[in-house]
């Protein structure tokens, strides 16, 4: 670890990778240009399976409270189609900034398919979650009426992402 942390130079951030993770080391440098510490970040740009653990959970926690209201059903239902995929474009568009804010600010081009990748991840796990969780709740009649289902599925994914997108961004 030391040793990758040397090579970061007086006023210059590198990245490097520290038991197996990417991490910013930042030097800090004393009043006379030298060197006197490092500091260490991790560069949260990475997808593991803690993540999508951490995704999953935070999505529920919204996802329950939202999916048991008669509010978020007799919504789905009401909503025109054109409606809920607005809410829908703007749930993911919600979420690609907050993870660009959050993960991929000025690391963008070298890591853009993990942003992709962990944006489609964030939200296709938060609807699944809602999908599971209001078919439980026998709230989304698959096979009578797919668009209502779909509908409300998009409804309450629509805070479940925003909570899955906190909640991964926490460590």
């Amino acid at each position: 670890m030391s040793n990758d942390i040397s090579k970061a130079s007086a006023g210059t951030d590198r990245v490097v990778k520290v038991r197996g993770e990417l991490h910013r080391v930042t030097p800090i440098i004393d009043h006379d240009g030298q060197v006197i510490d490092h500091a260490i970040e991790p560069l949260m740009v990475e997808v593991h399976a803690r993540d999508m653990v951490q995704i999953i959970a935070g999505a529920a926690v919204l996802t329950v409270p939202v999916a048991l209201t008669e509010e978020a059903w007799t919504l789905g239902e009401q909503l025109s189609v054109a409606r809920v995929a607005t809410l829908a474009v703007a749930g993911l568009v919600l979420v690609a900034m907050f993870v660009y804010c959050n993960y991929y600010q000025g690391h963008l081009r070298e890591h853009w398919v993990s942003y992709y990748a962990r944006v489609a991840l964030t939200y296709s796990l938060s609807l699944v979650v809602a999908a599971v969780l209001l078919t439980l709740f026998d709230r989304c009649p698959w096979g009578v009426d797919n668009v209502l289902a779909i509908k409300r599925v998009i409804v309450v994914g629509f805070p479940a992402s925003m909570a899955a997108s906190l909640s991964d961004s926490l460590r």
